[in-house]
């Protein structure tokens, strides 16, 4: 009886145990199964979504969460997350967004041919999400208000309409393109060109929309990389007001191959706006100068800048701030564009040879717009570039950009790596030698503005100074005594070592390795000779509505001043 107790209680025992494993065994497989089936089931949409991104006419981009109350366009019920359509503001829940993409046409960037010459289209509607705060333009009251897909807006001139305002006469009445329509392309305007380059006729001035004289197309060249990585935000708000076919992205196009849109358009006619830092205008301009040796200097459209870099010096010389983070809306940006006076902008040459007789090498050559230096500020800029480049995530931030530059300006009034300079560097301006004082920096200025919203060549503003242009031809030339100097300056406690002004500049560098820059461009250079000459002058637009530095102000007034003066003879 004892043996066959014992071997009850063994087996029990044994039963236990494997029970316990099962089910051990099943609270973990189990949730590493669902896991598993789940993140299948989810890459297995995320596949059909990319596909239907792919294959759609919609430039759709999927979200996590709307910024504002949304309804699906299908079935009409509140969605928080979802797909929108960067081009016509479509909004659309996951499991109805291959409906919608067959239901709803998007925006069409040229209208399909006919035969027949076009000059107007009719009103595209969209129903529902209508931008807060909108009105009717029947009654004049908000739209948008009630808790559900309600109401109509054109996605050409914005107008919107409420559902009880909308009649049969509004679907087939011609759209004026609203507000902006100076700076629309419009859809009519790109297929009649595309009929006369078939013809091959080259007479795109007489194809003006609209019978007006100021027609002044832009075109939205943004660099998604630039700053705040604002970009992409920009390009889905400007592919909303203008026809998409006007706005590009430069991290997926190259500017000279997005400009060519400017030869099929009227002659001084085009604006550019350019969304990103002074090196993203830079780009820009010089494939316009290749424009130039393309025999198309006709065509050359004049350049506003939005900026999104971290110093945006040419930016806040010609009016448009020292940097942007969504604070103004986008309809003010392009009215601002629309008012903006043109002026000229000088651009330099800048000759770097190597020295040394067995040195083969071709020289150096940049085109320079801001400024060339060597000393302090191009070593932070250096030391900067070196570690962006190792881990490019961690610089996406304005803030994080100018903390950095704060560190090793820092580092360098304790280390002092570039003292003696006056000793190491010989200057000419305009082939006259310049006794150096000591000396850790000098800087080569055509803009009034340097690191970042400081104006250089004015320092405290109480000794005089001759004034400083960026389209007289010369050049100002300082010195710095370090990078607290240069701290001093930027706070206006300081004045900078002026050496003057010159058409030209000659600088030796004798011995050793110093840090130099063009325009934010850095690198370290050995002995040299380094000559800066005028190359060409690039056409820009001014934004008198915007002043950085109240305390120069007045000066700025009158360089505008000057400016106008100077076109008007």
């Amino acid at each position: 009886m004892e043996g066959t107790e014992s071997r009850s209680d063994a087996s029990s025992s044994v039963v236990a145990d494997w029970s316990l494993v099962f089910w051990t065994l099943c609270s973990v497989i189990l949730p590493v199964l669902i896991t598993l089936w789940c993140s299948f089931q989810r890459s297995r949409r995320q596949v059909l979504i990319r596909d239907i991104f792919r294959k759609s006419k919609h430039d759709w981009h999927y979200t996590d969460l709307f910024g504002q109350p949304s309804y699906c366009c299908v079935c009409a019920q509140h969605i928080l997350q979802g797909a929108f359509c960067n081009c016509c503001g479509l909004r659309v829940s996951e499991g109805c967004l291959k409906k919608a993409d067959q239901l709803f046409l998007c925006k069409e960037i040229m209208m399909r041919s006919d035969g027949g010459a076009h000059i107007s289209m009719p009103h595209h509607w969209i129903r529902g999400n209508v931008p807060l705060c909108s009105c009717c333009m029947i009654c004049k009251q908000q739209c948008g208000t009630q808790p559900k897909l309600c109401d109509y807006r054109c996605v050409w001139c914005q107008y919107t309409v409420h559902d009880e305002c909308m009649m049969d006469c509004l679907k087939t009445e011609e759209c004026t393109f609203g507000e902006f329509r100076d700076l629309i392309i419009p859809p009519y305007y790109l297929s009649t060109i595309n009929q006369i380059r078939k013809d091959k006729r080259t007479n795109y001035e007489k194809v003006v929309p609209y019978c007006r004289k100021h027609w002044m197309p832009v075109i939205i060249l943004a660099n998604t990389r630039s700053g705040n990585n604002m970009g992409e935000t920009l390009l889905g708000e400007f592919k909303i007001l203008l026809n998409p076919v006007q706005v590009f992205d430069l991290s997926k196009i190259a500017p000279a191959k997005a400009l060519q849109l400017c030869t099929l358009l009227p002659c001084n006619a085009v604006r550019v706006l350019v969304c990103g830092g002074d090196g993203t205008v830079g780009w820009v301009l010089d494939a316009i100068d290749e424009m130039k040796i393309k025999g198309q200097e006709r065509y050359i459209p004049q350049v506003a800048i939005l900026p999104l870099g971290t110093g945006n010096d040419l930016s806040n010389t010609l009016g448009w701030g020292a940097g942007y983070a969504g604070e103004v809306p986008v309809e003010q940006i392009l009215r601002n564009v629309m008012e903006a006076d043109g002026i000229k902008l000088d651009r330099w040459k800048v000759q770097v040879t190597n020295k040394g007789y067995y040195n083969l090498r071709k020289p150096k050559v940049f085109t320079m717009n801001n400024y060339f230096s060597i000393g302090p500020d191009a070593l932070m800029a250096l030391n900067f570039h070196a570690h962006r480049e190792k881990t490019p995530s961690l610089f996406s931030s304005r803030i994080i950009n100018k903390a950095v530059y704060f560190f090793y300006g820092t580092k360098d009034c304790l280390v002092q790596e570039c003292k003696d300079l006056n000793k190491k560097v010989e200057l000419e301006l305009d082939g006259e030698r310049i006794e150096l004082p000591n000396l850790e920096g000098i800087i080569v200025l055509n803009i009034g503005y340097w690191g970042g919203g400081c104006r250089l060549w004015e320092g405290m503003g109480d000794e005089p100074y001759p004034l400083a242009r960026h389209d007289d031809g010369l050049l100002e030339v300082v010195g710095v005594h370090g990078s607290f100097h240069c701290a001093q300056i930027q706070v206006k406690l300081a004045n900078p070592v002026r050496l003057g002004q010159a058409h030209t500049v000659r600088l030796i560098l004798k011995s050793s390795k110093m840090p130099m820059q063009v325009d934010g461009e850095p690198w370290a250079q050995g002995p040299c000779t380094v000559t800066i000459t005028h190359k060409t002058r690039a056409l820009m637009l001014y934004h008198s509505g915007e002043q950085t530095d109240d305390d120069a102000s007045s000066v700025s007034e009158q360089d505008h001043m000057r400016e106008q003066t100077d076109e008007d003879v």
